[in-house]
């Protein structure tokens, strides 16, 4: 059971060593103008598919309103 705790220990040891010693951290500012890329990117697409629902949806009333 001791042999499996420090499994653990050592686990978690090794893993900050590799967050700490190998990863490269993206800087803040990227972070946000990356973030507001997404933001408006998804607004834009989402105004687009709203778009079109909103065209086929008035399209096929007036198309059952001919009938």
């Amino acid at each position: 059971m001791a042999d499996f705790f420090k499994k653990i220990v050592d686990f978690c040891k090794e893993s900050y060593r590799e967050m700490m010693e190998n990863v490269t951290w993206t800087k803040f500012s990227d972070l946000q103008s990356h973030s507001i890329l997404v933001l408006v990117g998804t607004l834009i697409f989402a105004l687009v598919i709203g778009l079109i629902d909103l065209v086929f949806d008035k399209g096929l009333q007036i198309f059952y309103e001919s009938f």
